[in-house]
């Protein structure tokens, strides 16, 4: 890391030019330095012969505050701040302390109403009746107590003694009011259960989406409550039971995802630094918690201030939120799709998939009618049902197999066997590497197929009927839902005609070709050619405005686009019997005649370059006889985003899957220490049966020297450094190394554990660090600031995608391969290496079985400490010389001069099988000849290689990158900005000059990153990396 030292240099010397909250104004020449002033002479200006011309109390001539008067009170502002603030965080801190106690160890009659439940293992049954929103009829149940399960959707704290709820079941939620009027003194005397101030604190600390079981007495709203979704109606909350803890936390809330501005751009607010600390403490002070003024005061009275509070937000903000200190924010898209299960509980989301749910049954319920029964085709195939291009195929039993591109073939033998009318809702698979947001590799499909009497029309005319006895279906049925989605994604009602009109193909493209429609390469739409998707578009728009219709069908369409079953029109056989249906410009069914003839079928099947020996089974149906028939098949999802105009069919996928679903995992490696797994973590085989740990858990933690065998990297091996704090997840083990500075957290490399558990590890870690009595050994106060450094590409990705964490890469892991000798092949080395040599230095290797002899120890350490005499200045680096941690897992070399004395040592430390080892150290003492770390260095990595034949690579440690690169969540033009600068750093300091030694040896870069939150690199993040990495020579 010494590549950082000049640039780290020049920023603080910049930084430290700045005023921040750190600074102290110095004494001014000819003032007393102090804000306060004195006297009228230590204030005011003297003239040239030291007489004051005007003692203004510290203003200057003009009248306006000086600049020192400024600085100063701008200080003591800040001080007042911080001192206000911390002290407020203290007493949070132990006001939380006496709760969970009290909870413990208080009266039962205060505690039974809001002691959480055990874990449900169905142990009884007491048939407790616990209603649904949905189900309930408010205005009779007004005045009783009720008992439901919930979900914690959002709570204000309004006072030490009253906390708004806001209680979520699926899309509806509902307003509670917890409160305490009498002290805890009073309510014990009584000895009936009553709420405390304690119950008030405890579960006002209770996070989002937490479930709870809640029993309220049901009451008319004094005034409407626009926060909830009843907004007539509210609770007296009387007790509240938590069902189970969130073992993590969710990265968003739906209460988040339901009232953030996701169009708002964020603010550039990586300039924040101390200054962007919440200037609105979440809880009251001490002495407003031991007033009973506030908790005497009428709920009436509170609510009405609340309300004229929440009254001038809404008029001054589009915002719908109960949260009145909430910072716009966005929450993008794939942010919610990468955490989908939070997702899928927003109002939007659920109302999606009811609708689309309604869907599915209308299909159903119509063809029903219709003479149609429900059919299950295999999803396992042994050919392509209509191109080789877009399947999957699969190993079925050592032969090949493929994922049915839809059920078209089953359809069609089923009518084979008379069954006339037929359909099915079922999976397609489609091998289409197409990232839009039109497209999946996996959705679900309507399908229908019939026997027809004369004319393929008559399916066209069930499937068109089918169609609007669905939309109106929809709109009778699920307006509510349309509604709730509508605020979300802009909603225009489908206009369909009671005549739907039909427009021949060829009819289409005249109507474009009117138009002055071309391509984007500037062709015209052809009459024997699929159209684009652009086309499609076009056209939609040409006869809505001719028709006044979002919903019409295109017939006839051009055998080119058609596969190989498709009837052939009997007047033209450049045009088929089949057809596409259109809603708002886009394709939502493709159909038509199928070819009942066998001969006529298995010509065109040899026509279209498929075997007929691979569709057999198929072709026997129609080889025994089969009628005319006809069928089409429907995207689901595709429907559902159009209709709702949701913009992205991902939305209307449960689960989504394309072509960047199912990363590749890496491979699974043998582990260094079996005894020292995070997956199967050696306390497992001694749990409880309830789940928890034994008694024991805490002492058989993983030594932290084993993880870094098992798992670690190069700089997981600084950990070891007695400045660095460990991080050890509860349930698994794993470690995550961080250092704390000026109330930031920087974590250094990723964590030791399996890649699997870095989502729950990397959540809980940094909820850990956020948390605020983890630290207090430590002087902190309050919680910390992360940053993350040599994050490598699984957590930048992780914390990018699922956090909204800013990214950039401007060095990377310098790795070679040690079987790779670069002696061989640069003259120059070889020379340097022979010269060592020939000054008699000699390579020595200390057995890996053996202790390191202490006398070696000794002459290597007064070798280190002659090195660092010649070392000037304030250094950089991640970790100390510390060569003798570990031993276990180092490998030792050193080199001998002629004179019998060390000149040179070079240490492995053993890294994960993946990642082989890392040269540790590297030191070359004075007067050691010319060549003789080269040629230990080259000797230590021979070595190794011969050792240990799996070692596949070693790193060098991390170097500066050519130029910066942005990761994730910067803005093209920070990025820029970011770049500009770096380069201009890099020529001035040579960041990326190599070593001589370096740029021979082979090196191939592997780029890491370092990841922060936004507004969580300013001047005071800078500040903290150069603390923790500086070391004065």
């Amino acid at each position: 890391m010494s590549f950082l030292k000049k640039p780290f240099r020049k920023i603080k010397d910049l930084t430290s030019k700045d005023t921040d909250e750190d600074s102290v104004p110095g004494k001014a020449e000819g003032t007393s330095g102090t804000s306060t002033p004195q006297s009228g002479l230590e204030n005011g200006l003297a003239n040239g012969n030291g007489n004051v011309v005007a003692p203004l109390n510290g203003n200057s001539v003009s009248g306006h505050p000086s600049s020192e008067v400024v600085r100063a009170d701008k200080q003591r502002k800040s001080l007042d701040r911080a001192r206000v603030k911390a002290e407020n965080k203290k007493r949070e801190s132990m006001a939380r302390i006496d709760d969970e106690k009290f909870l413990e160890e208080g009266p039962p009659e205060l505690t039974k109403l809001y002691r959480p439940y055990s874990m449900n293992m169905s142990k009884r049954w007491n048939h407790e009746n616990r209603v649904l929103f949905k189900e309930m009829n408010f205005a009779q149940a007004e005045g009783k107590v009720i008992s439901f399960r919930a979900r914690i959707h959002t709570l204000r704290r309004m006072s030490a003694k009253l906390v708004f709820i806001v209680f979520r079941q699926q899309t509806m939620t509902i307003q509670g009011v917890l409160q305490s009027f009498r002290p805890v003194d009073e309510l014990e005397a009584e000895g009936n259960g009553a709420i405390s101030e304690n119950m008030v604190r405890s579960i006002e600390h209770y996070p989002s989406e937490t479930i709870v079981i809640v029993h309220g007495k049901l009451r008319k709203a004094m005034k409407r409550v626009k926060n909830a979704t009843i907004h007539d109606y509210e609770l007296d909350v009387l007790e509240v039971h938590k069902v189970g803890d969130l073992s993590e936390h969710v990265p968003f809330t739906v209460y988040d995802a339901e009232n953030i501005n996701r169009d708002k751009e964020d603010a550039d607010d990586d300039v924040e630094d101390d200054a962007g600390e919440d200037q609105t403490p979440r809880s009251a002070s001490p002495h407003e918690r031991d007033s009973t003024d506030v908790a005497r005061r009428s709920i009436d009275g509170v609510r009405r201030s609340v309300d004229k509070l929440s009254d001038k937000l809404n008029n001054a903000s589009s915002r719908s939120t109960m949260d009145v200190f909430r910072q716009n924010r966005s929450l993008p898209q794939r942010v919610r799709l990468n955490n989908r299960i939070v997702d899928l509980r927003t109002g939007p989301a659920q109302s999606i998939f009811r609708i689309q749910s309604g869907i599915c049954n209308l299909f159903r319920s119509y063809l029903d009618t219709q003479g149609f029964i429900e059919i299950h085709t295999p999803k396992l195939q042994g050919g392509a049902t209509e191109s080789g291009a877009t399947v999957f195929e699969l190993n079925y039993f050592g032969r090949p197999a493929f994922l049915a591109q839809s059920p078209q073939l089953a359809k069609q033998m089923a009518i084979a066997a008379d069954f006339e009318r037929v359909y099915e809702i079922g999976p397609v698979f489609r091998a289409e590497d197409s990232n839009t947001p039109r497209h999946l590799t996996e959705y679900t499909g309507l399908d229908l197929e019939m026997a027809l009497e004369e004319h393929y029309h008559e399916a066209l005319d069930i499937i068109d009927g089918m169609f609007k006895n669905l939309w109106q279906g929809i709109y009778d049925r699920y307006s509510s839902e349309i509604e709730l989605i509508s605020h979300f994604y802009a909603h225009d009602k489908v206009k369909w005609l009671d005549v739907t009109p039909r427009i021949a193909f060829k009819d289409g493209i005249q109507m474009l070709l009117d138009s002055g429609w071309v391509e984007e390469d500037g062709s015209r739409p052809s009459v024997l050619e699929d159209m684009s998707t652009r086309a499609e578009i076009r056209l939609g728009a040409l006869v809505r405005e001719k028709y006044d219709t979002d919903y019409y069908i295109l017939d006839k369409f051009p055998a080119s686009a058609r596969p190989f079953y498709t009837m052939p029109d009997p007047s033209d056989d450049r045009y088929t019997n089949s057809f596409d249906i259109f809603m708002r410009g886009q394709e939502i069914l493709s159909g038509g005649q199928r070819i009942h003839d066998a001969k006529f079928l298995e010509k065109k099947i040899k026509k279209a370059g498929i075997k007929p020996d691979t569709m057999s089974e198929y072709l026997e149906g129609f080889r025994w006889g089969a009628p005319p028939h006809a069928g089409c098949g429907i995207g689901l999802e595709r429907l559902t985003y159009l209709f709702l105009n949701l913009g992205n069919i991902r939305l209307a996928s449960l689960f989504p899957r394309d072509p960047k679903s199912l990363p590749a995992k890496p491979p699974v490696m043998a582990l260094r220490h079996d005894d020292a797994s995070t997956v199967n973590p050696p306390w497992e085989q001694f749990d409880t049966d309830d789940g928890t740990a034994s008694p024991a858990h805490d002492t058989r933690l993983q030594p932290v020297e084993k993880l870094i065998a098992n798992y670690g990297d190069a700089a997981n091996t600084s950990w070891l450094d007695k400045r660095y704090q460990i991080y050890r997840h509860p349930s698994t083990g794993a470690a995550q190394g961080y250092i704390v500075h000026n109330n930031f957290a920087i974590a250094v490399g990723d964590p030791l554990c399996a890649k699997s558990q870095y989502p729950q590890v990397i959540s809980a870690f940094i909820q850990f660090i956020k948390e605020k009595d983890h630290h207090k050994h430590l002087g902190i106060k309050g919680e910390l600031k992360p940053i993350w450094m040599i994050a490598g590409k699984e957590v930048e990705e992780y914390v990018g995608e699922k956090f909204q964490w800013r990214t950039l890469a401007c060095i990377a892991e310098e790795r070679a391969n040690p079987k790779d000798n670069p002696a061989l092949k640069d003259k120059d080395l070889a020379r340097k290496v022979r010269h060592a040599e020939a000054e008699g230095v000699k390579n020595i290797e200390i057995p890996s079985n053996e202790p390191v002899p202490e006398d070696i120890k000794s002459r290597v350490d007064l070798g280190v400490q002659n090195w660092q005499k010649g070392r000037k200045g304030t250094q950089v680096h991640l970790t100390e010389i510390r060569p003798w941690v570990d031993e276990a897992h180092r490998r030792y070399f050193y080199a001998l001069g002629s004179d019998n004395e060390i000149k040179a040592i070079v240490v492995l430390h053993q890294l994960s099988p993946q990642n082989g080892y890392q040269v540790k150290f590297s030191l070359e003492f004075p007067g050691a000849p010319s060549g003789t770390i080269e040629s230990l260095i080259l000797y230590s990595l021979r070595s190794i290689a011969a050792a240990d034949p799996d070692t596949r690579q070693v790193t060098f440690g991390t170097g500066a990158m050519p130029s910066l690169e942005g990761g994730r969540n910067l803005g093209k033009h920070k990025v820029k900005a970011l770049r500009r600068a770096y380069e201009t750093i890099n020529k001035q300091f040579k960041l990326t000059n190599k070593s001589e030694f370096r740029e021979k040896m082979g090196c191939w870069n592997e780029p890491v990153f370092v990841c922060y939150p936004r507004g969580g690199l300013g001047a005071g993040g800078i500040r903290a990396i150069m603390g923790f990495l500086e070391e004065e020579g």
